[in-house]
């Protein structure tokens, strides 16, 4: 991964060199925003409280530095990584201290988990208090030590333009991640002189960008004499700005590609070397691929557990070439015969280089057999799914409709479960920062405000958040948000009356006893409420109530026009209340705790790969 995150908008650097701004007298405050001015943040998501309350006055004067006031912490934390994500710059959250801090802890763990470049800043009570349980404190640095990249506690006022300089270097460089500032109230009252740019000193934190040159040779000599060869690849390609450099490395070895949950856009769906997403309810000719493989080159992924299922049984016949940026990945969950540590750009454009030179000297894998048998599995196990019987929506359809008719490069934001994994594989990324989803912790409640961050940094993005009704149901009020900062994103509500994941794993391993799983009187609800004509809570009238334009859909005959008047409102928040059937699953799947080689490609289907296929 490069120095900075994904997208066309790289985030500016603290100057370090050039003509330095003339010292004057300011409080810690305004210290702050002129340090927030100068890293080159434009937006911050946040709320403010007693111990935050001078930053604020000074935020009001600043012409450079939007302010959107969310409803709640976490909306911030969500909306500064969905900004971050589509826009490729550091994403900026606010918040006073003790709940307010601690309310930032769930999107902060977040961003650790999908290398999400992120700066918190808190407000701290004043240094003398800290420790006394003074009112509304919390040791928000002790708290987040686990879940950030790096995190400062300021007592000086004179130190905020290094700290901020500081954070906003280590959120966006090497492996990108959260950083947290967290600001004593009399640090930021306090008289200060200001000056920019600060001293940039950092003992120890140097990111090893460059590759190795001998590891890269190695590497192109397995990749050119394999003869099942899988380039699998994550999210650290996206992060890299490396997906010129993949297309050309896969298409140079016509080796098969996979990409990940958060590698989706990587390499686009429709090439003809993509075998589709790897994983716990990935194709079966990726899952099945990796299986099989003799070599596996992993690029900015890190084995995580629902890509290789039971680890021992992971790819037996497999050497693995392993490039990332963070070394300490490298051999974490997977022996690697080949560890790169590098900048997936850089790792790719010297492999690509190696792999030519391997060519010229007449190294070529046959990969004739391989595709044979890569196609044979594409055609008979295609992703698809099955209209219901009853003629009421169906989910798939819905998500796969939505892509269809979405505008050019719109962005979509996913929350958690199955309408996540639907969206994953029914929509088509072609392009790098179209897909936005909480991938390593499993956010609920992710989806609506990372699409309010995503359309905050990117306005001229359609965005649409494809949420569950569960997931809608934990970060709704962002709508408000976005209704009253012309925040104009869609949000389809995948309506299935029920927590689709957890109900699905309910019918498949608990005797479809379902416990505490339906949430309201929709789908699976009582009949006589249903036929009432009643829903608690009734997602049009809640949505209209936050300023937002809201449609209802049941019929699948009015799905293309539901979809088409949803994209045509461009003036407000768009909400859209699609009631599918109730038990609609997600396949293929891999049981947890299983084999991948027991991928089910439906209820009761197992594929039959053939004896002659393990040679």
């Amino acid at each position: 991964m490069t120095e900075q995150a994904t997208g066309a908008h790289p985030q500016p650097r603290p100057r370090s060199g050039g003509q330095q701004s003339a010292p004057e007298s300011v409080t810690g405050a305004q210290s702050l925003i002129r340090s927030l001015e100068e890293v080159g943040a434009d937006t911050v998501f946040g709320i403010p409280g007693g111990a935050i309350l001078p930053a604020y006055d000074p935020l009001m004067d600043s012409v450079r530095v939007r302010h959107v006031l969310v409803r709640h912490e976490q909306g911030a934390g969500h909306a500064a990584t969905g900004y971050a994500q589509a826009t490729g710059r550091v994403g900026v959250c606010m918040a006073t201290s003790g709940p307010g801090a601690t309310n930032l802890v769930t999107p902060i763990a977040d961003a650790h988990m999908d290398s999400v470049p992120l700066v918190a800043i808190t407000g701290q009570v004043a240094s003398k208090a800290i420790g006394t349980d003074a009112f509304q404190e919390a040791d928000i640095v002790g708290i987040t030590m686990p879940i950030t990249k790096h995190n400062f506690l300021v007592t000086k006022a004179e130190d905020i333009p290094r700290v901020i300089a500081q954070a906003f270097h280590i959120a966006a460089t090497g492996r990108p991640g959260p950083v947290l500032v967290d600001i004593a109230k009399d640090a930021l009252q306090a008289r200060t002189i200001f000056s920019w740019p600060p001293t940039m000193d950092l003992p120890g934190y140097r990111p090893v960008t460059k590759p190795h040159a001998k590891q890269i040779r190695e590497a192109a000599k397995l990749l050119t004499s394999a003869k099942r060869p899988v380039l699998y690849v994550g999210g650290g390609v996206i992060k890299a700005r490396a997906t010129a450099e993949l297309r050309i490395l896969a298409e140079l070895t016509e080796a098969p590609v996979t990409t990940t949950l958060m590698g989706l856009g990587a390499f686009p769906d429709s090439h003809p070397l993509h075998v589709g997403m790897p994983g716990m309810h990935g194709s079966v000719t990726a899952v099945t691929a990796l299986q099989k493989a003799d070599l596996i080159v992993a690029l900015g992924a890190r084995f995580d557990d629902r890509v290789t299922g039971r680890l021992d049984s992971f790819a037996p016949h497999a050497k693995i070439v392993h490039a990332d940026i963070d070394p300490a990945e490298i051999g974490k969950n997977r022996a690697a015969d080949v560890p790169i540590v590098g900048d997936a750009r850089e790792v790719l454009t010297d492999l690509v280089q190696a792999v030519r030179k391997e060519h010229a000297e007449g190294h070529r894998g046959d990969h004739t057999a391989w595709w044979r048998d890569l196609s044979r599995w594409r055609d008979t196990y295609p992703l698809g799914y099955d209209l219901p019987e009853d003629g009421s929506l169906s989910p798939q359809q819905v998500i796969e409709r939505i892509g269809q008719l979405a505008p050019e490069d719109t962005i979509f934001a996913a929350g958690v479960g199955q309408h996540q994994m639907w969206a994953a594989h029914f929509v088509q990324y072609e392009k790098p920062a179209t897909w936005l989803n909480s991938g390593g912790a499993g956010t609920m409640g992710y989806a609506v405000p990372a699409a309010m961050g995503a359309k905050a940094g990117r306005p001229d993005r359609t965005v649409w958040a494809i949420d569950g009704d569960g997931c809608f149901q934990m970060t709704n009020q962002e709508l408000t948000t976005c209704a009253l900062n012309n925040i104009p994103i869609k949000v389809a509500i995948i309506n299935n009356g029920a927590l689709g994941m957890v109900r699905q794993w309910q019918t498949l391993f608990y005797n479809q006893r379902y416990s505490n799983t339906v949430l309201h009187s929709g789908p699976g609800a009582d009949p006589a409420e249903k036929s009432a004509g009643t829903r608690v809570p009734d997602f049009v009238k809640l949505a209209e109530a936050m300023g937002c334009y809201a449609i209802r859909c049941e019929d699948p005959a009015d799905l293309d026009k539901v979809i088409e008047e949803a994209n045509s409102v461009n003036d407000r928040p768009v909400v859209v209340d699609f009631i599918v059937h109730e038990d609609a699953m997600v396949w293929p799947m891999v049981a947890a705790g299983t084999s991948n080689d027991e991928v089910m490609a439906a209820r009761d289907v197992r594929p039959d790969f053939g004896d002659n296929e393990d040679d």
